[in-house]
């Protein structure tokens, strides 16, 4: 295409525009992901997010947006990889302009490592039926590293309720336990593949998320007092409103070392699917790593999930 315009978010004035645009891509590829802009918004508001640099827009020459592309770019590592999402209209796709894309994103990382003096990588996906976009990230020498899969289970029958082990309680979380929740998902999670440091500043964020219900959000604690496994649930009542569907999400499922293998995980699992039973949701959705180094994938099976997709992340080095 000619006459492209690309410039950079300028907030408000773009959120129809960015909205339409999602939801047009959504209503033709059918990816069923929480794509919402209110997603996307919450996202590019948190201070984390540095707007000025990492939100790109491509114009037609009548001024409609046709593309738009966000990265995730943390903070701090001995490696710095920016996450790339890009969502192209139909109209526009199949030219030059995703190739434009991507190579926004090297040039934004290259940035980020004169400014921080790191090495960086850029990372991007897809699922494994999206061949146009597969094609695309490999002819821009990206390289597959990891799958995962997308799990789902329904909710309209008999859930089990494993017990948790003798002299562990079950207690509903909160904004309050901000840094235990850092605490325990640093700890959960350090040897899982591509992990990133875990701050009390970034679970605040999360827990301010307007969407965010304490109910759904679920910590076992040990008979001395720690904090030994958590499950955190989430419904978005607008992207199942959007979407035509009725979906909660297992969105963080995780057991201290020192507390596993005794049925926690299962336990609070369990625990996770009865509330999002009770908030609405008539069917359960997580992900999870292919090679998840705890054999997640076993219990989520055992637990009723099924496969749905497969998501492939890509990665380049810049």
């Amino acid at each position: 295409m000619t006459d492209i315009t690309v410039r950079l978010y300028a907030g408000e004035t773009d959120w129809q525009a960015l909205s339409d645009l999602l939801n047009a891509c959504e209503a033709t590829d059918r990816l069923v992901e929480d794509t919402s802009f209110s997603k996307f918004r919450m996202e590019f508001d948190l201070p984390s997010t540095d707007k000025a640099h990492d939100i790109c827009l491509w114009e037609d020459a009548t001024g409609r947006l046709i593309a738009f592309a966000y990265l995730r770019i943390p903070k701090s590592g001995e490696i710095i990889d920016g996450s790339l999402r890009f969502f192209v209209g139909t109209a526009a796709r199949g030219g030059d302009l995703e190739r434009q894309i991507v190579a926004w994103g090297e040039r934004r990382m290259r940035e980020v490592a004169a400014e921080r003096g790191v090495q960086v990588l850029l990372r991007s996906g897809a699922r494994h039926h999206q061949g146009d976009r597969i094609a695309l990230l490999e002819a821009c020498g990206f390289k597959p590293e990891r799958h995962f899969f997308r799990m789902a289970r329904p909710l309209d029958g008999a859930i089990p309720e494993p017990p948790l082990p003798a002299g562990f309680t079950l207690r509903q979380g909160g904004r309050q336990d901000a840094s235990a929740w850092a605490e325990m998902c640093e700890l959960a999670f350090s040897e899982h593949w591509n992990h990133h440091r875990v701050t009390v500043e970034q679970v605040k964020e999360e827990l301010a998320n307007p969407y965010y219900r304490p109910e759904l959000d679920l910590m076992a604690v040990a008979p001395d007092g720690t904090f030994a496994a958590f499950c955190y649930c989430a419904v978005n009542p607008e992207w199942n409103a959007r979407s035509g569907r009725n979906e909660g999400w297992i969105a963080i499922l995780g057991t201290r070392p020192g507390f596993r293998r005794m049925g926690l995980g299962r336990a609070m699992l369990f625990q996770g699917l009865h509330r999002l039973k009770a908030a609405g949701a008539g069917t359960a959705v997580l992900g999870v790593d292919a090679e998840n180094p705890s054999g997640a994938g076993r219990l989520y099976e055992g637990a009723g999930f099924r496969k749905v997709h497969t998501w492939i992340s890509y990665g380049k080095g810049v």
